[in-house]
C-alpha cells in the first residue's frame, strides 16, 4: 500500500462532496468525464448545463504540465469541444519519456478570469508533518513553487489557523481576499486531513468576486487509509501512470493483495517483453528489476511484481498461472526467460510457494514449451532445500528447462546466466539442508564457509578493483578514517536523546500478539547465543483471558505468561524495555500508542505493512517525545547477533548458524528491506567475520527511525567497526549521511548501495514493492543517491551485484590494519527441532490420528469427495447432490438426489406428538439452548421411534435374498415373535394411506430402475393388513427398502458396497438427518411462543404405590 494518484475528476469530487468553508466555491460538481464509449446525448442529458456554458476540455490522465503541452482547450461551445475531441481520442502523444494513447477526458465550465485572480496552493505530507505552499501567481508559469512560494509547515497534532495562514502565506495577497482564501485553504486542509491525502495541489486557484473556482487540481490519497475512510471515499480507481495501460491481470492481482494477508503486486511494462520475473519480496523485486537493466535488458523487461509475507501455495497458484498466461500470449523471436528469484526468507516456507508455481508450470507445460521458456530459480530460507527440489523435478518430468540455485549463488547471478552474459554452472545444488543444525557434524569448531558462485560482473573487478571502491578523490582511506572513533564516541555519548545501544544479552521484551511460532524462534536464537535466560518474558493478547503458553528453552518445556492487557503485563515483568507489535495493521497503531505510555519501554518494533502514514507519523512524533526508538512499520525487525533478534529476522536457525548471527562481528548495517537484510547477512558473513547488528527499518515512506538513527549508533558503538547500508530509490534520508560524512559526525567507513537505479530507464513511473519505493523528484531517484554519496566519500559499488566485494574490500583493508581482529570461532549449542516443522521437513513420519476420505477444507478452495465446491453449485447438484458425496463418497444419479431429499422432506416432522418432538419442546420450555433441546429429541430416536429404516432394510433385505417368499417371511417372523421392522402404524392404515408414502412410492416407480425389494415389501404388506388394517408399509420401511434397491440398481455401487452402507446405519441418518428440521422447528416455535416451564398434570399421571407395610 501507498501514495497513490487519484484522477483529477475523483479529487474534485471528494472536495466538493466534504470541504467545509465559507468561502463560495463555484461549479460544484460540475465535470463529466469522456471516453471513446461515451454518448453525447446521454452526457448531455446527465449534464444539461454542457449545452448552455461555455466550456474547457482536458485530458485526466496523470499528466503533468497539461497547458504546457497545449492539451487543454478553453472557452469553447458543446461543439467545439467534440470537435476537439475528434482530433485528440485515441490519439498516441510523447510526455517526456511516457509515450501514451488519449482516451480520458475531462470536461468543465469556462471560467472567465484574470492573471491577478490565479492562485497556487499545495498541501503534502512530510516526516514531521503537513506543508502547506501558497503562491500568489498561479498558473502555467508558476514556475519552481519550492523556491517562489510562502510555505507553512504544520506540525503532527497541530491545528492550522486563519491567523496563520493570514500571516505567513497570504503576504502578497490584496486585503479583499485573504478572507475568501485563508477560509478556504483552511478548509482544504482539514480536508487534505480528513480523507487521508498526501499529495493535493490546485493550479491555479481563481478566487473571483463570485467565489472560488478549483481549475486544474493534481492529488494523491494513502490507499492504506482505506478500512478508515471507505465510507467517504467509496470505490476509488486509481489509474495507471501515462505511458502505461491498465491490465486486468494487474487488477485481479490487486484484488487477490487485498483478500490476502500476503503481498502480491504485479506492474506491467512490457508485455511483448521477452524477460519476465516472479521474485518473492519488496526490496529482492527491485534488485533484480536494476540487474537486468544494468544488462540492457530493460526494453525486453515485461512486468515487474513481488509475492511475499509467507502466501498460501493456492495463493502463490494463482499469482503464477497469471504470469504464465501472460507471458504464453505471443511468441517471442528468441523465446522467453523466467526469472524465479529472491532473497533468503525470514519466515515464508519457500517449499510450500513453490508448490504453487510448480503446479502453475505444471498446468502451463504446453504453452511454456511451445513458446521455448528457459526458468531460472534461486531461493532461500525456510525449507528452501525442498522448494529448489521439487523445482528441479519438474523441470524434468515437464522438458522444460529449469535452472535452479540456492544460498550458495549470489542472488542476482541467474539475471546474467538468464541474458548469456555468464555460463551456467552444472554443478548440483548444495546437499545442506534446513535441519543441519539438529546437529553440529562439523569436527572442528569453525562454521563452514560455503562456497559461493560469484556474480557475473565479478570478473570485471580485478582489473580495476581499486577505482570502483576508492571514494572520490579528497576523502581519506579507509585506516584513516579511523584513528579519531574512540573521540567521537567519547565526545558524542552524553549527548544522544535516545540509547545507542537498544538490545544487549540482558533485553527482555514482551510480544504482543499470538506469534507463537515468532517467539520460539526467538527463544532458540536465546539459546545457541548462550543467553542465560529467555529474551521474551511474556505474551499480550487481548482475544483471551489470562493463561500460560508452552515454548521449549533448548530441550526443556517452559512456560511464558500470556496477557489480556498491557497494564498487567507491563506492572509484572519492569525489567521489560522492548516490545514487539505483531498487531494488524488496523490495530497496531492504538496497541503501540497504549505501549508508548509505559516509560519502561526504549524500543519498540512494528511488524504490520499498510498502516496509513498519518497514524505512523504520530506514532513518530509521540515515540520522538518520549525518546522511543520505533524499528518498523512493515519490517521484520532487526538482530544483534549473540544478544536479541526481533520475531522472524534471520529466519530459520539454519541460517541463523549459516551466517554466523549467534556471535558478533564487526559490521553493522541497515536496510528498508527485511529480506534484502537476511540477505545482508548472507553477503556480510561471507565477506567478513560477520554481523554486529542489522535493523530492517521498514518499507513506509515514513518509517519509525531513519538510516541515519542507526548509522548514528553504530558510529557511537565501539564494537562497530564498519557500517553498510541498504539504500532504496524514494525519499532524501541517504543525503542526510552524505552530510554526516561531510561533517565529520561519521567518520566510520560507509559501504552504501541504493536500489531502484532501474526506475529512470523506465518510460512511465512504477511504484514498486514498499511503500515509499517511488521517486517524485529526480533528487529521490537511486542514481542521484548513489551519485551523491559516492561524491561524499562512502563506498559505493557500481551494482549490487558488487555490493559483496566492496565490502570484502573495506573489509580486508581494517583487518590489513589492525583496526578488526578476527575472533576465534566458538561453536554454539545445539537445538532440536520442533516436531510440526521437523514433519512438514519430512524428516519424520508418524500415524495419523484420523483418517478422513470425504472433505478437505485445506486449500483454497473446500472439496467435497474430491469435488470443488464452487462445482458443486455450478452444476446445481442441491442438498441431495452434496449428501451423495459426503455420505456415500458417490456423485449419484439426479433422480437419486431427488430422492433423497424428498426423504428428508417427508420426514422432517409428524406433529409435536411424537416422543422426540416431545421431549425437545419439553426441553425447549425447560430454557435450554437449541443444542441442547435438539439433542434431548435425538436421543428418543430407535427402533421403537424413527430408526426402522436401517432395522426395516435389514431385514426384508436378508429375506428377500434368503429367497423366502412373503407369506413365509410373515410366519417365520411370527414363529420367532419378532416384529417386522416398517410395518405398522399408530393412526394410518389401508383405509387411510400415508400420502408421504404414496408420493414417494409414485416417484420410485417412475424413476428407479429396478424395485424388486419394494415389490417384494408391498407383497408383505398385503399379507399383513389382511390380518389388520393398520399393519401398513410405513414411511420408515419404505425409505428403507426403496434406499436398498437404490444402492443395488444405480450403478454406483458394488453389491457389498451397497450392503455395507445399510449396515453401518446410513439409513437411519436419512432419518435423523430430516427430523432434526422439525426438531429444530418445534424449538423456535416454542420460544417464540414465549411457553413457559413445562409440569405434567398429575391428572394424567396413575400413581401405583406399594401397599405401607408395617411391623
Amino acid at each position: 500500500m501507498s501514495a497513490k494518484a487519484i484522477s483529477e475528476q475523483t479529487g474534485k469530487e471528494f472536495l466538493y462532496k466534504y470541504i467545509c468553508t465559507t468561502a463560495a466555491v463555484q461549479n460544484r460538481f460540475r465535470c463529466a468525464t469522456f471516453t471513446a464509449d461515451t454518448v453525447w446525448d446521454r452526457l448531455a442529458q446527465d449534464h444539461p448545463w454542457l449545452l448552455t456554458e461555455r466550456l474547457i476540455v482536458k485530458p485526466d490522465q496523470l499528466i503533468k504540465r497539461r497547458g504546457k503541452l497545449g492539451l487543454v482547450a478553453v472557452d469553447l461551445t458543446l461543439e467545439g469541444v467534440q470537435e476537439w475531441l475528434k482530433s485528440h481520442m485515441m490519439t498516441e502523444i510523447t510526455v517526456g519519456k511516457a509515450k501514451g494513447i488519449l482516451k480520458n477526458f475531462l470536461i468543465e465550465p469556462f471560467v472567465p478570469h484574470y492573471k491577478e485572480e490565479e492562485f497556487y496552493v499545495c498541501i503534502y505530507a512530510s516526516r514531521e508533518g503537513s506543508q502547506v505552499l501558497f503562491h500568489h501567481e498561479g498558473g502555467v508559469d508558476v514556475g519552481d513553487v519550492d523556491t517562489r512560494a510562502q510555505r507553512l509547515s504544520v506540525r503532527i497534532d497541530d491545528k492550522l489557523t486563519e491567523e496563520m495562514v493570514t500571516q505567513q502565506l497570504l503576504i502578497h495577497v490584496t486585503d479583499e481576499k485573504k478572507e475568501v482564501l485563508a477560509s478556504f485553504i483552511m478548509g482544504l486542509f482539514n480536508l487534505y486531513e480528513d480523507l487521508y491525502f498526501t499529495y493535493l495541489e490546485i493550479n491555479p486557484l481563481v478566487v473571483t468576486k463570485d467565489g472560488v473556482y478549483v481549475l486544474d487540481m493534481a492529488a494523491k490519497i494513502d490507499a492504506a487509509a482505506d478500512y478508515i475512510c471507505k465510507a467517504k471515499w467509496g470505490d476509488v480507481e486509481f489509474p495507471p501512470p501515462f505511458g502505461r495501460e491498465a491490465y486486468p491481470e494487474e487488477a485481479y492481482i490487486a484484488d487477490l493483495d487485498a483478500k490476502s494477508g500476503a503481498s502480491l503486486k504485479l506492474t506491467l511494462l512490457n508485455p511483448r517483453g521477452r524477460i519476465w520475473t516472479m521474485v518473492a519480496g519488496g526490496g529482492a523485486s527491485v534488485v533484480y528489476s536494476d540487474t537486468i537493466c544494468d544488462l540492457g535488458g530493460v526494453d525486453e523487461l515485461a512486468n515487474y511484481g513481488e509475492y511475499s509475507g509467507a502466501p498460501s501455495e493456492q495463493q502463490t497458484y494463482d499469482y503464477a498461472k497469471t504470469i504464465l498466461s501472460l507471458m504464453t500470449h505471443e511468441k517471442h523471436p528468441d523465446g522467453k526467460v523466467l526469472i524465479i528469484g529472491g532473497s533468503i526468507a525470514n519466515f515464508t516456507n519457500v517449499a510450500a510457494t513453490f508448490k504453487g508455481i510448480v503446479r502453475a508450470i505444471k498446468d502451463y507445460q504446453g504453452p511454456l514449451k511451445e513458446h521455448e521458456v528457459t526458468i531460472f530459480v534461486r531461493r532461500g530460507g525456510p525449507n528452501y532445500q525442498e522448494g529448489l527440489r521439487v523445482m528441479e523435478e519438474v523441470g524434468k518430468t515437464t522438458g522444460i528447462p529449469i535452472h535452479v540455485f540456492g544460498t550458495e549463488t549470489h542472488m542476482t547471478a541467474i539475471v546474467g546466466m538468464a541474458l548469456g552474459h555468464r555460463p551456467i554452472p552444472n554443478q548440483p545444488p548444495a546437499a545442506a539442508h534446513t535441519a543441519n543444525f539438529l546437529l553440529n557434524t562439523s569436527p572442528n569448531a569453525a562454521t563452514p564457509a560455503r562456497t559461493r558462485n560469484p556474480s557475473f560482473s565479478e570478473h570485471k573487478l580485478s582489473n580495476n578493483v581499486t577505482d570502483v571502491m576508492t571514494p572520490t578523490a579528497g576523502a581519506p582511506p579507509v585506516s584513516t578514517l579511523c584513528h579519531s572513533w574512540s573521540v567521537m564516541v567519547m565526545c558524542n555519548a552524553a549527548v544522544k536523546a535516545k540509547p545507542t545501544t537498544l538490545f544487549s544479552r540482558q533485553t527482555k521484551a514482551i510480544v504482543w500478539g499470538m506469534q507463537t511460532r515468532a517467539v520460539q524462534g526467538m527463544l532458540d536464537f536465546d539459546y545457541v547465543c548462550s543467553r542465560d535466560e529467555p529474551s521474551v518474558v511474556a505474551m499480550v493478547y487481548p482475544f483471551t483471558g489470562d493463561h500460560k503458553q508452552k515454548f521449549y528453552w533448548g530441550h526443556k518445556e517452559i512456560l511464558l505468561p500470556v496477557y489480556k492487557n498491557m497494564a498487567d503485563a507491563m506492572k509484572k515483568h519492569p525489567d521489560v524495555d522492548v516490545l514487539i507489535n505483531f498487531a494488524s495493521l488496523r490495530s497496531a497503531f492504538d496497541s503501540t500508542m497504549e505501549t508508548l505510555q509505559y516509560p519502561q519501554i526504549h524500543t519498540i518494533a512494528i511488524i504490520a505493512e499498510g498502516i496509513p502514514e498519518a497514524l505512523t507519523r504520530k506514532l513518530i512524533k509521540s515515540a520522538d517525545e518520549k525518546g522511543v526508538t520505533i524499528i518498523g512499520p512493515a519490517t521484520v525487525g532487526g538482530i544483534k547477533p549473540g544478544c536479541f533478534k526481533i520475531g522472524n529476522t534471520g529466519g530459520m536457525l539454519d541460517n541463523i548458524l549459516a551466517s554466523k548471527l549467534y556471535r558478533p562481528g564487526s559490521v553493522a548495517y541497515v536496510s528498508r528491506s527485511g529480506g534484502m537484510s537476511n540477505e545482508l547477512n548472507n553477503i556480510i558473513s561471507h565477506t567478513t567475520d560477520g554481523v554486529y547488528e542489522g535493523v530492517a527499518i521498514g518499507g513506509d515512506r515514513f518509517p519509525g527511525s531513519t538510516f541515519m538513527d542507526h548509522v548514528l549508533r553504530y558510529q557511537d558503538t565501539p564494537g562497530v567497526k564498519m557500517i553498510t547500508v541498504l539504500g532504496e530509490i524514494g525519499g532524501t534520508e541517504e543525503y542526510n549521511i552524505c552530510q554526516g560524512i561531510a561533517d565529520g559526525r561519521i567518520t566510520k567507513p560507509v559501504v552504501c548501495w541504493c536500489i531502484g537505479t532501474c526506475a529512470t530507464m523506465f518510460s512511465s513511473e512504477v511504484q514498486f514493492g514498499h511503500a515509499g519505493a517511488c521517486a517524485n523528484q529526480e533528487s529521490e531517484t537511486a542514481v542521484a543517491k548513489n551519485q551523491a554519496l559516492r561524491e561524499a566519500g562512502a563506498f559505493v559499488p557500481n551494482s549490487f551485484d558488487e555490493l559483496g566485494d566492496v565490502i570484502k574490500f573495506v573489509y580486508d583493508d581494517l583487518v590489513a590494519n589492525g583496526i578488526i581482529v578476527p575472533a576465534q570461532e566458538v561453536p554454539p549449542p545445539t537445538v532440536p527441532m520442533d516436531y510440526s516443522w521437523a514433519r512438514e521437513l519430512g524428516l519424520i513420519r508418524k500415524p495419523a490420528s484420523f483418517m478422513t476420505s470425504i472433505c478437505d477444507e485445506r486449500g483454497q478452495e473446500l472439496i467435497y469427495a474430491g469435488m470443488p465446491i464452487t462445482e458443486v453449485f455450478k452444476e446445481e447438484m442441491g442438498l441431495g447432490g452434496v449428501l451423495g458425496l459426503l455420505w456415500f463418497q458417490r456423485r449419484l444419479p439426479r433422480y437419486a438426489c431427488q430422492f433423497i431429499e424428498m426423504c428428508l422432506m417427508v420426514t422432517a416432522d409428524h406433529g409435536p406428538a411424537v416422543s422426540g418432538a416431545h421431549n425437545t419442546i419439553v426441553c425447549a420450555r425447560a430454557g435450554k439452548d437449541l443444542v441442547s433441546s435438539l439433542t434431548s429429541g435425538l436421543l428418543t430416536i430407535g427402533d421403537r421411534f424413527g430408526g426402522a429404516l436401517d432395522a426395516a432394510a435389514k431385514q426384508f433385505s436378508k429375506a428377500f435374498d434368503s429367497g423366502l417368499l412373503p407369506m413365509e417371511f410373515v410366519n417365520k417372523m411370527k414363529k420367532d415373535g419378532m416384529l417386522i421392522m416398517g410395518i405398522g402404524h399408530r393412526v394410518k392404515s389401508i383405509n387411510n394411506p400415508d400420502m408421504r408414502v404414496q408420493i414417494l412410492k409414485d416417484f420410485v416407480k417412475q424413476h428407479f430402475p429396478s424395485t424388486q425389494l419394494l415389490d417384494y415389501a408391498l407383497d408383505v404388506e398385503k399379507i399383513t393388513t389382511s390380518k389388520k388394517p393398520n399393519l401398513i408399509l410405513n414411511v420408515d420401511g419404505f425409505i428403507g427398502v426403496a434406499f436398498v434397491d437404490l444402492l443395488r440398481t444405480c450403478g454406483g455401487f458394488t453389491r457389498d458396497e451397497a450392503d455395507e452402507f445399510v449396515e453401518i446405519g446410513t439409513l437411519n441418518g436419512i432419518f435423523v438427518l430430516g427430523r432434526s428440521i422439525g426438531f429444530i422447528g418445534h424449538y423456535l416455535d416454542q420460544k417464540r411462543l414465549k411457553q413457559g416451564l413445562y409440569r405434567h398434570p398429575w391428572d394424567d399421571i396413575s400413581y401405583v404405590l406399594p401397599e405401607h407395610m408395617s411391623m
